[in-house]
């Protein structure tokens, strides 16, 4: 395993649950419903289906349609757990704009194209958990590890 994943999964599994203020998270929710809004397809959400290849998942999104698995992003920083689908249809949308595969390079990729489009600082790192640490992790496991959210 690569040096860097290694890295990157410990910073998830050794760090603490970030303190985020309602504030933030009434930020980050407004502005990922926004952003969730704008997707040019059909989103179905799915309480476990996933997509085991980027290839499935674009050729999907090529045909207007995207799956979004309710376990994959469940945060206790959301209010519902469709935020958490929201994130994962907007975080695949930027996969499929970017040409990014699963690994942790195009997770890092994705990661890149939503934090340029985000609105603050905190939700730039509320973000990078989300989709670089938890990859990183998830690698590392071969399994989805716990959610939460940290900042390293």
């Amino acid at each position: 395993m690569r040096p860097q994943v290694e890295v990157l999964a410990q910073q998830y599994f050794e760090g603490e649950p970030a303190e985020i203020s309602d504030a933030a998270i009434a930020l980050f929710c407004d502005w990922i419903m926004a952003e969730f809004q704008q997707l040019p397809l059909a989103v179905q959400v799915s309480n476990s289906d996933r997509y085991e290849t980027i290839e499935e998942m674009f050729l999907d999104i090529d045909q207007g349609h995207l799956w979004a698995s309710m376990e994959n992003y469940d945060s206790d920083i959301y209010p519902t757990p469709f935020f958490g689908v929201a994130l994962l249809s907007v975080h695949d949308y930027d996969h499929y704009l970017s040409q990014a595969d699963f690994s942790l390079e195009g997770e890092m990729t994705a990661y890149r194209a939503i934090a340029e489009r985000a609105p603050s600082l905190e939700i730039q790192k509320m973000l990078y958990s989300e989709i670089v640490l938890k990859a990183a992790a998830y690698i590392c496991l071969g399994h989805k590890p716990e959610s939460k959210v940290v900042f390293p």
